[in-house]
């Protein structure tokens, strides 16, 4: 929908509203939600992102930052052993969990919002209840590095990879692992269930991003055009397609059915550590060992805009539910909350 077409509607609505509400409390703020979220959309398709300067967390090297699903809070994973969990408008450490004891790899909120899970190069994966701040399970069997975690959308079941080539899928509630994906030839980095549940996406050290079937267990497709490790795999919002980065500093898109690459983009000129989808689908933000946030149109493969502000690698980005706020995390001991303007 072009910018005329969609001003003309967005005042139509308006003039609605103001014909037959005019004084009502209620119609007031539909006005308000319906010309913010028009807003948003054309800040997004003409690259209009700017950083709120006020939010800026000084901690130490971060591995992960994720958004709760309100968008209010942000946990984090670190090197210091920590998970954390922080206040999106002020910046504050809300929470704290200690009980790792290496480098903390990944963090994020299960479905209902009451529990984290972690994983850690202690070999470990662990549950923290929220509302008790305390440790509520440990998934513990002399394993090797879990690099990554993520749980299903149903909040049943947890995949993980660690760095002895293994995928293992856990019950949640019990912790019994109930099966392995056996496929990757060298240390899996990234883990992702599907949005309806059914597949797994992994991407590993040995160049390949591999596609699962949760039911079988068996590889549905492999993908192996990046010519060096893959840090991430990502599932687009509908399922439909998967967005990868890797050290060959290359961001590739892929359609799942077809199995065909449908486009790369190469303008990070360093390793590209994190990828994910806006939640419109038409967007993707990256994050690179270049410093650099970069915003990019999946339809035309085009650059967006360049986020700068990060002295050093960043390592992980995530946008908040909303399609908002981006969150970011670097070597430079920060934690940066960017916003649309």
């Amino acid at each position: 929908m072009g910018c005329f077409t969609v001003g003309n509607y967005l005042f139509f609505l308006i003039k609605q509203k103001i014909n037959y509400t005019i004084n009502n409390e209620q119609s007031k703020n539909e006005i308000r939600s319906i010309v913010q979220y028009w807003i948003r959309t054309l800040n997004i398709k003409l690259g209009r992102i700017n950083k709120f300067n006020n939010i800026v967390i000084n901690y130490v090297k971060h591995e992960d930052v994720r958004f709760s699903a309100d968008g209010r809070k942000i946990v984090s994973a670190s090197y210091d052993q920590t998970v954390r969990i922080w206040d999106v408008s002020s910046g504050k450490q809300l929470q704290i969990f200690r009980g790792h004891t290496d480098s903390v790899f990944t963090a994020r909120f299960s479905p209902n919002g009451h529990v984290v899970v972690s994983c850690s190069g202690d070999g470990t994966i662990r549950f923290w209840d929220i509302n008790t701040g305390t440790e509520v399970m440990k998934l513990e069997k002399n394993f090797d590095k879990v690099l990554d975690v993520d749980i299903s959308p149903d909040g049943r079941y947890i995949v993980s990879g660690f760095r002895d080539n293994i995928i293992r899928l856990w019950d949640l509630h019990s912790g019994i692992e109930i099966g392995q994906l056996l496929g990757h030839s060298k240390g899996v980095l990234n883990t992702q269930f599907s949005p309806n549940g059914k597949m797994i996406v992994s991407s590993s050290y040995d160049k390949t991003v591999n596609l699962w079937s949760v039911e079988s267990g068996e590889i549905l497709k492999q993908f192996k055009e990046h010519s060096d490790g893959v840090m991430r795999a990502r599932f687009s919002p509908d399922g439909k397609c998967i967005v990868s980065c890797s050290s060959d500093n290359t961001i590739r898109i892929w359609n799942i059915e077809t199995g065909k690459e449908l486009n790369i983009l190469k303008e990070h000129i360093n390793c590209v550590n994190d990828v994910n989808y806006f939640p419109d689908g038409q967007t993707i933000v990256s994050c690179s060992n270049d410093n650099t946030i970069q915003l990019w149109n999946v339809e035309s493969g085009n650059r967006i805009q360049i986020l700068k502000g990060h002295s050093r690698s960043v390592k992980c980005v995530n946008i908040s539910q909303n399609g908002n706020i981006i969150a970011s995390g670097s070597n430079d001991c920060k934690i940066r909350i960017w916003g649309l303007s």
